[in-house]
C-alpha cells in the first residue's frame, strides 16, 4: 500500500536543512504497561523491560548522531508513562506551557516536567485546563497545531495561545486509536528554515472540519495511509531534513525520500505496546 501524496516540489531536494535542535528524554526505568487508558495498552501484554532500555538507548544515540543536544529529566517510579516527555509540556524560547494530564495514573507527571524546567530557567506557566504537552500542541513556526477529542479540552487551546502568545489552530480528533495530535500529524519542517512549513498526516484521525482545515493550510502535505498511522509512523521527529520514524513505516518513508528528506528509521515496538513511539519519547525545546 503506497502513500496517497507522494510529489516532489521541483527542487525540493535544495531546500532540505538540518537544524540543531534540543530534545529532553527520560529513561524508561520504571516503564511497563501497568494500566490501560488508551486502545494500545493490554496489560496482558508486558514490556520486554531490556528490550525497551536498548530500544530507548538507539533513539538517544540516533539524535546525538545527527548532532542534537540531548538532555534527561530523572524518571519518578511510580510512573511508567514518564518515558513519554513529549507529553510532559511545550516549550516555545524561554516559555514552557505545563501539562495537566486527563488520568490521574499520569498526574505526577506534570509537575515533575515544571519543576525541571524551571530549574532549567523556562518560565513555566501553571495550566488550569486539562492538556497533556506536545501529545497534542505541534510549534511551527508561525502557529500552533492543537489537538482536542481524547486528552486535550478546548479551553486549554485558548489557555496556550496565551501563555505562549502564539496563534493556536484547533483540530478534532475522532479516532480513538489516534488519541493525541503527535500519532495523527508529524512536523516534517517547522517552517523556521529556508523551507516553508510542512506537515503528513492521517486525514481518518480528523473530523471531516479539521480535514478541511489542514488541506486549506497545507494543501501539498503527505496525506498518510492507515497502515502507516498504526504503525505510528506519524510519531517521528525532524530537524527540517532527517526525519526518524518508526521502521514499520516504510511507505512514508519512501514518501518522504521523494520529498527531499532523509528517513532515519528506528525500531519502539516495545513503547507502542503504551501507545507511544519516537516523538512521544521525545519533547523538543522549541527555539
Amino acid at each position: 500500500m503506497t502513500v496517497l501524496d507522494t510529489r516532489t516540489a521541483p527542487g525540493v531536494d535544495a531546500l532540505r536543512t538540518a537544524r540543531t535542535r534540543h530534545y529532553l528524554m527520560c529513561a524508561p526505568t520504571h516503564f511497563e504497561v501497568a494500566y490501560a487508558i488508551n486502545p494500545w495498552m493490554d496489560v496482558t501484554n508486558p514490556v520486554d523491560v531490556d528490550r525497551a532500555r536498548l530500544q530507548w538507548d538507539v533513539l538517544r544515540t540516533t539524535y546525538l548522531s545527527l548532532g542534537h543536544r540531548v538532555d534527561l529529566i530523572d524518571p519518578v517510579a511510580g510512573q511508567p508513562d514518564m518515558v513519554f516527555a513529549a507529553n510532559g509540556g511545550l516549550v516555545i524560547g524561554g516559555r514552557a506551557y505545563g501539562a495537566k494530564f486527563r488520568f490521574p495514573e499520569r498526574a505526577a507527571e506534570g509537575g515533575a516536567y515544571a519543576a525541571w524546567l524551571t530549574g532549567q530557567g523556562y518560565r513555566v506557566v501553571e495550566p488550569t485546563r486539562t492538556n497533556e504537552g506536545e501529545g497534542d500542541f505541534l510549534a511551527l513556526g508561525s502557529m500552533i497545531l492543537a489537538g482536542t477529542g481524547f486528552r486535550t479540552s478546548i479551553e486549554a487551546h485558548i489557555e496556550a495561545a496565551d501563555a505562549l502568545d502564539r496563534p493556536v489552530v484547533s483540530l478534532e480528533l475522532v479516532d480513538p486509536r489516534f488519541y493525541h495530535l503527535d500519532v495523527a500529524i508529524a512536523v516534517l519542517d517547522d517552517g523556521n528554515g529556508s523551507a516553508p512549513a510542512d506537515i503528513a498526516y492521517y486525514p481518518g484521525a480528523f473530523s471531516r472540519h479539521s480535514q478541511r482545515t489542514l488541506r486549506d493550510l497545507f494543501p501539498d502535505a503527505i496525506r498518510c495511509t492507515e497502515d502507516d498511522a498504526r504503525a505510528f509512523g506519524l510519531n517521528a521527529v525532524s530537524d527540517g531534513k532527517n526525519v526518524v520514524l518508526p521502521a514499520a513505516a516504510t511507505s512514508l518513508a519512501t514518501s518522504l525520500r521523494r520529498r527531499g528528506y532523509t528517513p532515519v528509521p528506528v525500531e519502539l515496538g516495545e513503547f507502542v505496546k503504551s501507545g507511544g513511539s519516537v516523538k512521544c519519547c521525545t519533547m523538543e525545546m522549541h527555539r
